[in-house]
């Protein structure tokens, strides 16, 4: 496969980055900016990472995993009482996890794909 052709990692990509600019434009707190800064930042440079080696199971993996902490973090920090961010957190969490899971049985596969022989 072509590096950063993906379309699963430009979604998780955009996702992660609507996550780290979202507390500009919604209220918040100090903590739940810091997670969503954070958890977008991470799904950022996972996307990046499978983006530019594709193949990379673990990246895709990771994009899942973030997927769901954003779609618990509203609970876990204590945010889910502001409505926008709340709602936010959980579609990017939504959006990057399908996101994730969509491309992983591909990514499995290019894993597994055996090495061209020269």
């Amino acid at each position: 496969m072509q590096r950063w052709t993906r379309w699963q990692d430009w979604v998780a990509l955009v996702a992660g980055a609507y996550a780290v600019l979202a507390p500009i434009w919604t209220p918040t707190t100090t903590a739940a900016t810091w997670t969503m800064v954070v958890l977008g930042l991470l799904t950022v440079a996972a996307s990046l990472r499978t983006l530019s080696t594709p193949g990379d199971m673990y990246s895709e993996g990771a994009h899942a995993v973030l997927g769901v902490l954003f779609f618990v973090s509203p609970w876990v920090m204590r945010f889910t009482d502001m409505n926008a961010l709340a709602i936010t957190a959980w579609v990017v969490g939504i959006v990057t996890a399908a996101a994730g899971l969509w491309a992983l049985p591909e990514s499995n596969r290019l894993h597994h794909q055996p090495l061209a022989s020269h």
